[in-house]
């Protein structure tokens, strides 16, 4: 998958030090990525949550940190919506 929004992890990682080392495996994984359904994603990442207009929720890091993405299967591209702690994602308005 092409990744957009990348800059958004990297600052998160700077501010939350313990979040490197889960966050940049999942980068990695999803990068080499081909999902072309949300099935594909569910197969590799049981706790994903799917939301409306393709988007998904990845559980990363323990249930730590919540990657809120928007993903074009169709053309390969994974855009980076939101990033955070458990904590702040339980007061986002998705």
């Amino acid at each position: 998958m092409t990744i957009a929004g990348r800059q958004l992890i990297e600052k998160f990682m700077r501010k939350h030090a313990n979040s490197r080392p889960s966050l940049s495996a999942w980068l990695d994984d999803a990068e080499t990525a081909d999902w072309k359904t949300p099935q594909d994603i569910k197969d590799r990442y049981r706790s994903a949550d799917f939301l409306s207009g393709n988007r998904v929720v990845f559980d990363i890091g323990g249930n730590n940190y919540r990657v809120v993405v928007l993903i074009r299967y169709l053309n390969g591209i994974l855009l980076i919506q939101q990033i955070g702690t458990h904590a702040e994602y339980s007061k986002w308005k998705l």
